[in-house]
């Protein structure tokens, strides 16, 4: 008979005082800390941290290994792919035109406007502080710097700063500024990987 050497999959661990729908669907060895919610219908992958006070909106759909630092909001219809990473107080809104009232001065309800979300795509990095303003994507393996405001769609690959947000150069999937190669106009690469990277026409791939 063949023996299974399979290791069990970790267990989800949920912290006192967190706040989880019973809805929600966490994948094996995810963490939730201290205060945190992670509202109804919404689904995380494997291996994630929710830190202290973070809050997750319902029906979010996030990727596995990705880290939500303490008190960081992901509002619905958020989608964070693989290996995301969302800094301390980071903010993903979802309301391009907020309103408490409507035009008549009367509570808005669900129903009074649509929700608008932001992407982030696998590998992606925002910096603490940081918010991206629905709608908006932000690309594979790009870095938001703290305290920068999204705007706009951020390319693969992009190191964007400021308020608002602009691009100011390239990030490897090690985090490292790429640093362009002498005598190869658009061609760069990653100081501590070595990986090389092509550019054309604004756009970043690895070769």
């Amino acid at each position: 008979m063949k023996q299974n050497t399979e290791a069990p999959p970790a267990p989800v661990r949920i912290a006192a005082g967190a706040q989880v729908d019973e809805s929600t669907a966490l994948g094996p060895g995810t963490a939730v800390w201290e205060l945190a919610q992670i509202r109804e219908q919404a689904v995380l992958g494997a291996n994630c941290v929710v830190g202290r006070g973070a809050y997750v909106g319902p029906g979010v759909r996030i990727g596995d290994g990705v880290k939500i630092q303490n008190h960081a909001l992901v509002y619905e219809p958020a989608s964070l792919d693989h290996g995301v990473f969302i800094g301390p107080a980071v903010v993903l809104t979802n309301d391009h035109n907020p309103r408490s009232v409507d035009p008549e001065g009367r509570p808005k309800r669900s129903a009074d406007w649509e929700a608008v979300g932001v992407t982030v795509a696998e590998g992606a990095s925002l910096g603490a502080r940081s918010v991206c303003v629905a709608p908006v994507r932000v690309g594979r393996w790009a870095m938001v710097a703290a305290g920068a405001v999204v705007t706009r769609d951020v390319p693969d690959f992009a190191l964007v700063v400021g308020v608002p947000a602009r691009h100011i150069g390239w990030v490897g999937r090690a985090g490292e500024r790429l640093r362009e190669l002498p005598g190869q106009s658009g061609m760069w690469e990653c100081p501590r990987t070595g990986v090389v990277h092509a550019e054309r026409d604004g756009v970043l791939t690895e070769v």
